[in-house]
């Protein structure tokens, strides 16, 4: 059975569900409200082990309430958090999520100044371990390193490169697969047109390169042509984690050596099934109900 690395944060998601996304200021009363786990990479992790394949999360807490809580319910799914490093008299990450009855979401991030970007610990990992590993570009410093340790391995990389403050071009130049969010491929090429952003970033990275287009489904680059999958159909009760389980989806099919068509539609199955349950991890499903929905879908 394969293992799995993904490098990068996690974060307490704080969730409120509202009726409708406010356009303003004022007052709204949430009609459920509960916390969960959440965070790119840490969300993937869980998707890796639920899909059956092992997992290390690789990243950074604070030995607060919060972190205790977050490594907790990544032991709970299994994942490992052994090269996790926490920071004494540190916070961990938090967010406040608002979903409204579509399933549509926003996210208030705060990054906690208390931990230290510096990824020279991450030395101490023996990367030879991992089949395959997925990083996010929210600590910048830990993806680089172990993209860095990855390449001279020869262990597949899979990029998250979704919207940051930083430029992420060295990220992207070591990724075998760069799956980029619309928002994050614009940022990096300066196009709105995702087919125009796809063809800049394809200069770029050394690998293949997708874009997931929420409703849209993903398009990707291979021998120079434009492929597409459309997204399944499904009852939308909340999309927050989406595009973290289509990456740690992603990173198992790359794993299994999936052709790029069935990468793509194992991802887009397991983050379609994610969004019939509210919350970013409740509705990961297993590998044989993806089988099973991926069968009956077609």
């Amino acid at each position: 059975m394969g293992k799995i690395a993904c490098v990068g944060i996690s974060v307490q998601d704080r969730i409120y569900n509202i009726v409708e996304l406010p356009n303003g200021g004022g007052k709204y009363i949430a009609n459920h409200y509960h916390e969960v786990g959440g965070g790119p990479a840490a969300t993937a992790a869980v998707a890796v082990t639920r899909l059956g394949l092992e997992c290390d999360f690789i990243g950074r807490l604070g030995d607060d309430d919060v972190g205790a809580a977050l490594v907790n319910e990544l032991n709970s799914d299994k994942v490992s958090t052994n090269n996790v490093k926490i920071f004494t008299n540190s916070r961990s990450t938090q967010s406040a999520v608002l979903v409204d009855s579509h399933g549509e979401r926003i996210i208030i991030n705060h990054p906690s100044p208390d931990l230290s970007s510096d990824a020279s610990w991450l030395e101490q990992v023996d990367f030879s371990q991992y089949q395959v590993v997925l990083a996010d570009v929210r600590w910048h410093e830990g993806a680089l390193n172990a993209f860095q340790q990855a390449s001279a391995l020869n262990i597949p990389t899979v990029l998250d490169a979704d919207i940051t403050n930083q430029d992420i071009s060295e990220l992207v130049e070591l990724a075998d697969h760069a799956v980029f969010s619309q928002p994050g491929l614009q940022k990096l090429t300066g196009e709105q047109d995702h087919l125009e952003g796809l063809k800049k970033a394809a200069q770029i990275c050394r690998g293949q390169v997708y874009v997931t287009l929420g409703a849209k489904g993903c398009v990707w680059l291979e021998d120079g042509e434009f492929k597409h999958y459309p997204a399944f159909a499904v009852n939308v009760v909340d999309t927050t984690g989406a595009g973290d389980v289509f990456h740690g989806a992603f990173a198992v099919a790359v794993a299994n050596q999936l052709p790029n068509a069935d990468k793509v539609a194992y991802a887009a199955a397991v983050a379609a099934l994610k969004c019939t349950q509210p919350g970013g991890r409740a509705g990961i499903p297993n590998h044989q109900d993806v089988q099973t929905f991926i069968k009956n879908a077609r």
